[in-house]
């Protein structure tokens, strides 16, 4: 069965793993209001785990679409901000001595989607390898967090590389004329101009 949208058929398996990771945003919002952080844990990490399975199938399988990489960054910006709101809700107690390096690296992220937005009118679904394992490594962080406590070296780890993760991020944005999908980061981007 598939069902096409702009030429391409949506009807995917990682396209279904994203819009699940959308439509569970509202319960696991509910979830952290009611201070249930049992389940808020388990459903979230569930989300941070099908976000890493979705871009893999997609990746492996030929199933990357438009539509699936605009679900997929709706989807990783809501499990960001739950995540966030889980920390500041659950766990600030343990962050908020070291409450700057959050505050910096939430400065870049909003500056990049600011930068992309103004350079071409829309927030694209890039995926460069730096911001992509700065996911996994806050994933991993948010994991670990919530299941054994807080460990300082693993939150310099992973909230620092995403700091440096979308500095390059704004750094593409600045140089690229066109959003198009296969950019993997400035080191390779500098190597393809050269």
């Amino acid at each position: 069965m598939e069902i096409r949208y702009n030429g391409e058929n949506v009807l995917t398996v990682p396209n279904m793993i994203s819009l699940y990771r959308l439509l569970m945003f509202p319960v696991i919002l509910v979830l952290a209001l009611s201070g249930n952080e049992r389940w808020f844990v388990i459903l979230l990490c569930i989300n941070l785990v099908s976000d890493i399975l979705d871009g893999q199938i997609a990746r492996r399988f030929g199933l990357v679409t438009r539509l699936g990489g605009a679900l997929d960054n709706l989807a990783d910006m809501g499990t960001y901000a739950l995540a966030l709101y889980g920390i500041f809700r659950f766990r600030w107690a343990e962050i908020r001595p070291h409450a700057w390096l959050l505050y910096l690296f939430l400065a870049v992220f909003v500056l990049s989607y600011v930068v992309a937005f103004v350079r071409f009118g829309k927030i694209p679904g890039l995926h460069l390898y730096a911001a992509v394992a700065a996911g996994y490594l806050q994933g991993a962080f948010f994991f670990v967090l919530f299941v054994w406590g807080f460990e300082l070296w693993f939150y310099v780890l992973a909230i620092g590389w995403g700091v440096v993760a979308y500095i390059e991020k704004i750094a593409v944005l600045l140089t690229i004329d066109s959003i198009r999908p296969g950019i993997k980061g400035l080191y390779w981007l500098k190597n393809k101009q050269s």
